[in-house]
């Protein structure tokens, strides 16, 4: 039988995150890659005004909010990113996975006729 130890830490997949490419730096950028976004990932030190703008602009997708400014750009070498978004990925989902804790939204669910079917 399997154990479960304490869950690893999501930092330890950044790296993997920065060298895939599924980062979504800006939120200009994420506004025209909302088609591509799994997940959006915001700082502590960002002003509550524009945590309020992201999570409406954002409203469909789950936000995230963890890390300060200074630990993302050791993290992923950007300097001054407060919003990231990840794009759609096994990768993204496990990052999502050991970030979900720190959710600060219930995404919206989209109306049917938005939805793509395969």
């Amino acid at each position: 039988m399997k154990k479960h130890g304490p869950a690893l830490p999501p930092e330890r997949l950044f790296s993997f995150a920065l060298r895939s490419r599924i980062l979504i730096v800006g939120r200009d950028t994420l506004a025209r890659s909302k088609s591509r976004l799994h997940f959006v990932l915001i700082t502590h030190d960002l002003s509550e005004t524009s945590r309020a703008e992201i999570l409406t602009d954002f409203d469909h997708y789950p936000v995230v909010q963890n890390y300060t400014t200074e630990e993302l750009e050791k993290f992923f070498g950007i300097k001054g990113v407060k919003v990231i978004g990840f794009e759609k990925s096994a990768l993204a989902q496990s990052l999502y996975a050991g970030l979900k804790e720190h959710r600060i939204n219930s995404p919206v669910k989209r109306p049917a006729e938005y939805q793509h079917r395969p």
